[in-house]
């Protein structure tokens, strides 16, 4: 099974395709909103009435495969080569992940979910005790493991392919073991095609909205008038910030907006600790964790078949919806930042740190603003919330000391999280029509920031964001199954990986050495352990003895009617074998020259000043192995590339 690379940076039928149909929905959208609506909604309606169970069960499915894959025994393989280590710090990992996942949800519904549940719950009497624990309790339950599970298996899903299988980068690698190569096809274009509207439009429905928020923090601070106007000239600034960030790149613009919107963040959930009831905040988070994982597994399951109502189709299924519709665009922009972790270290991270954030800011907003209507008489704060869920959180924020600093320090976050969803949104979508690439030409990606722009100004003047959201949360039911279909595929391949990882454990006798000198043998060893080459002496072994037993070793399978390519880099200080085996998975043993820093004992000479010494490293398809043949004769090199190839073929055996 040979590799199969795409390096072009543009996909016509992916870009072209996704263009037309984007344009299309919205002159539909924008022109017979009312019919839109109407029709989406019918749609919506219709799948919550008859498939809200599968709803349930997918995402049940999907948080119990995630937990179990971070535990499991799959858990200590690497998303990328085995020697690959994570290219960026935790607190930026997550702080990536904070501001695309779920930032601009928790501005937007902080202050609003936790009172509009506590005012109008599914069992317990509007404005009670009782009310308010069930109010914290479900949103928990809607912003918490579920959601980030979601993200999590859509980006394991693409982040193993790609990294570990050098497959592209975008939704259709995750078909990669149900149909092979048929994802080049137009089976792979029309799973991209779908994403790629998926994100846009989820993005443009969060920008239309989010600009309402934003209107209302300036008007509380600014007095700036609210209205069309308004709204459309800040989507005309936040598109204008996001494609300065785009353009700039992952590691300027979006990592940095990133970690400014965290920090912000932080600061912010400091300020209402500290400013509000801090050790009832605390309590009341404690509590509110040990209810939440006291009662997950009901909830997870809880479809309210003997209570009939309508909330579960109007809160959960319509949440379970919105977060699998982000899914591809949150999913694979996870894949992206994500790459040279374990899948332990991804699982439980992508899990539990995002999750624990967001339980902490939905108590000390949450139960903060319960506090203030039960216990201060603060029923304007209600009323609020129930006439208008943007202004939510700036009239919370006017119970506290300093309200207008907090109102502008929230103003400013909701600006950001909008140009980092913008932002990153757009490098997906780039990505998703580039072949998994993201060193793109900038026109592409302003092409998209820009056209999310439009798409929300067009359908905020239109009145159609509200159907055009409809409309995407009803597209998360096909992806579910493409999502449960692809998991299926994750676990079957990972399984073949674990068995090829146990295969290179297999322990075989070595050869001995073809002079017979047992102590010349040994001392030769104990040199070449004791030694610290030089960059010459390293590529004078690989152009030397490592070439030589790598085309003794394809000489002699020729003989055997086995075919072979050979690969040298003269300049990365490289030579490769490669075995091609049909349709088995073809072995590939490289060298590779490797710079490593010289221990601290060691002393250096007058004539050499290098801190650095080299290695001649062996690599696999599955990435570096980490142990060095610098020194090594023509027949031991021969002798360990046989040590391998015969590992190779083992696997093979176990997994036919």
């Amino acid at each position: 099974m040979s590799e199969h690379s795409v390096k072009a940076k543009l996909n016509p039928p992916v870009f072209y395709c996704a263009s037309g149909l984007i344009i299309f929905l919205v002159i539909f959208t924008a022109f017979m909103p009312k019919t839109a609506d109407t029709l989406f909604q019918s749609l919506q309606a219709s799948i919550v009435h008859t498939a809200s169970w599968f709803y349930v069960l997918t995402v049940a499915i999907i948080l119990i495969t995630v937990a179990y894959l971070g535990l499991s025994r799959f858990g200590n393989i690497k998303l990328g080569p085995d020697h690959s280590t994570p290219d960026y710090s935790h607190t930026t990992w997550f702080a990536m992940l904070f501001s695309a996942g779920m930032g601009i949800g928790l501005m937007f519904f902080g202050v609003a979910e936790p009172v509009m549940h506590f005012l109008s719950p599914p069992v317990a009497e509007s404005g009670s005790v009782e009310a308010a624990r069930e109010a914290m309790k479900i949103t928990f339950f809607h912003w918490g493991l579920h959601a980030w599970a979601i993200y999590a298996i859509v980006a394991l899903i693409l982040a193993f392919f790609s990294y570990r299988h050098g497959l592209p980068l975008t939704l259709r690698s995750a078909l990669y073991p149900l149909i092979g190569d048929k994802i080049y096809g137009p089976i792979g274009h029309a799973v991209d095609i779908f994403a790629v509207i998926g994100t846009v439009f989820g993005v443009a429905t969060s920008l239309g909205y989010g600009v309402l928020q934003v209107n209302s923090g300036l008007n509380y601070l600014f007095d700036v008038p609210v209205g069309l106007t308004t709204q459309v000239v800040l989507i005309a600034v936040v598109t204008g910030l996001a494609i300065l960030s785009v353009t700039t790149g992952l590691d300027k613009g979006i990592r940095r907006l990133s970690e400014l919107n965290m920090g912000l963040a932080v600061l912010m959930l400091l300020f209402v600790l500290i400013l509000g009831p801090t050790i009832y905040l605390l309590q009341a988070f404690v509590q509110n964790v040990g209810a939440y994982t006291a009662d997950i597994v009901r909830n997870t399951f809880n479809l309210f078949a003997y209570e009939k109502t309508e909330w579960l189709g109007g809160w959960t299924i319509l949440y379970w919806g919105w977060w699998m519709s982000w899914a591809p665009f949150v999913g694979l922009f996870i894949a992206r930042v994500s790459r040279g972790r374990t899948i332990r270290e991804f699982a439980m991270g992508v899990l539990f740190i995002p999750t624990g954030f967001t339980l902490m800011w939905m108590t000390f907003f949450g139960n903060s603003a319960i506090d203030l209507i039960i216990n201060k008489g603060v029923a304007s704060l209600g009323d609020a919330v129930s006439k208008d869920v943007a202004v939510s959180i700036f009239v919370f924020l006017e119970q506290f000391p300093m309200s207008g600093v907090l109102s502008f320090v929230a103003t400013l976050m909701v600006i950001i999280f909008f140009v980092t969803s913008s932002d990153s949104g757009s490098m997906v979508v780039d990505m998703l029509c580039s072949n998994g690439n993201d060193n793109t030409p900038i026109w592409q990606r302003i092409y998209w920031a820009g056209g999310e722009g439009v798409v929300a100004a067009v359908l905020l003047i239109a009145g159609g964001l509200g159907a055009l959201q409809t409309m995407t949360i009803a597209s998360a039911l096909p992806f579910a199954v493409i999502l449960l279909i692809a998991t299926w595929g994750l676990i079957k391949a990972l399984r073949v990986d674990v068995a090829k990882r146990e295969s290179l454990q297999l322990n075989i006798a070595q050869l001995t050495p073809a002079n017979g000198n047992t102590a010349t043998s040994w001392q030769e060893r104990l040199g070449n352990i004791v030694d610290f080459p030089s960059k010459p002496n390293v590529n004078k072994f690989i152009n030397n003895a490592a070439l030589a037993a790598v085309n003794s070793v394809a000489s002699e399978l020729k003989q055997h009617n086995i075919e072979t390519q050979i690969e040298q880099d003269e300049k990365l200080g490289r030579i490769s074998l490669l075995v091609l085996l049909g349709e088995e998975l073809d072995f590939k043993y490289e060298v590779r020259r490797r710079s490593s820093d010289k221990p601290s004992y060691v002393e250096e000479d007058d004539d050499d000043s290098e801190d650095k010494y080299y290695r001649a490293e062996v690599h696999l398809r599955e990435g570096g192995q980490d142990y060095d043949i610098m020194g090594w004769s023509k027949e031991a090199v021969i002798n360990d590339i046989l040590d391998q190839y015969h590992k190779h073929m083992h696997f093979l055996h176990t997994v036919r």
